[in-house]
């Protein structure tokens, strides 16, 4: 999803799933259209200038790091590899939320309008991010096997489990759903405790399951009672989920989050501001408890200008050829000005073979 405040965006024009519920407060669709267009007009304002158009053709472009890199993340355990701009229209989906990199490279996203798509990613022998090849994508469906209509699709988060079937978190009628294969029907998974009356926009944002099996969840905006600086959070899974409260950086919200093999994890947390624009950090939290308290992750990378940045959602940790590697991708929320961005980050401490 887009900074805090953005509402639903339409779906693909197909029926509902039997049963829905009636939407929620604020999200008709002459409600929705009115704070679209002043969401646009808030972003042209923020941002200022318009995305180049790739060439004819191409899936991705590289995009230049700043000369000197990396002397503007000097210090810090992660750094840039190589950054691309994808083509969302041949990727076959926009406004990408959710993202996970497979051991064999295959990218797999999910996209807040009710899409996902999957491409195999091409990676030079340094790391760095080549483009994406042989796309494939399509609607995400509801229980019934129907594709999602407007708001129910605004998919936020993915998670893969360990059997390869995967965890999507939507936003707006909150709840998470487990699906065997992407596009495949949904199945119900437990979600934590009281997210289904969470307001409309800026709860389930972050989902990952870590390598113990436990599932882990941070809301993007919800607070908890008396700790205005915290977000809320669960650690856990079906019929055992513990809350607890992990506290971003001022200014930031949490947009994502990945696993570690150490049993930790990876928080994206984004930054949105004028006239600076879109801005976000990593940082890295220890191998979780049984019942954290408040969690408070060590940064250890930012995602700002100079490097080429935008609307940072997406995070994903994987490993090849030995190297432990993290990718990052932007939502381009169907602006014209924004851009779907893939930035690939190493580890400072291991060395490419």
């Amino acid at each position: 999803m887009a900074p805090r405040g953005r509402g639903a965006r339409p779906g693909h024009g197909v029926r509902p799933p039997a049963g829905a519920p009636r939407p929620l407060p604020g999200t008709s669709p002459a409600g929705l259209r009115r704070r679209r267009l002043g969401r646009r007009a808030a972003l042209a304002a923020l941002l200022g200038a318009s995305a180049c158009g790739l060439p004819p053709g191409s899936l991705t472009r590289p995009e230049s790091l700043p000369e000197g890199f990396p002397d503007p993340l000097a210090g810090l355990p992660l750094r840039p590899l190589g950054v691309v701009a994808v083509d969302t229209e041949r990727l076959g989906a926009d406004g990408l939320s959710g993202l996970h990199v497979a051991p064999d490279l295959t990218l797999t996203a999910i996209s807040d309008r009710g899409r996902w798509c999957q491409a195999r990613l091409l990676l030079s022998p340094e790391g760095a991010p080549l483009g994406l090849e042989a796309p494939r994508s399509g609607p995400l469906r509801d229980i019934a096997g129907r594709p999602f209509q407007g708001f129910l699709g605004d998919a936020e988060c993915l998670a893969a489990l360990p059997d390869g079937s995967w965890l999507v978190g939507f936003e707006r009628l909150h709840r998470i759903q487990r699906y065997r294969h992407l596009d495949g029907p949904a199945e119900p998974a437990p979600s934590p405790p009281g997210l289904a009356q969470w307001p409309g926009n800026g709860a389930l944002e972050s989902l990952g399951v870590l390598p113990d099996g436990r599932w882990l969840a941070i809301a993007e905006s919800e607070r908890p009672p008396g700790d205005e600086g915290a977000r809320v959070a669960w650690i856990g899974g079906p019929r055992a989920w513990r809350r607890f409260a992990y506290r971003p950086a001022p200014g930031h919200d949490p947009s994502d989050l990945c696993p570690l093999p150490d049993g930790g994890a990876l928080v994206l947390e984004r930054h949105a501001a004028f006239p600076e624009g879109f801005s976000a950090r990593l940082t890295r939290l220890p191998p979780l408890p049984d019942r954290p308290g408040t969690l408070e992750g060590e940064l250890v990378a930012r995602l700002a200008p100079p490097l080429p940045s935008d609307n940072w959602e997406g995070v994903s940790a994987f490993r090849h050829r030995g190297r432990d590697l993290v990718a990052v991708v932007s939502d381009d929320n169907q602006l014209f000005f924004q851009r779907t961005l893939l930035m690939v980050l190493a580890w400072t401490d291991q060395p490419a073979a």
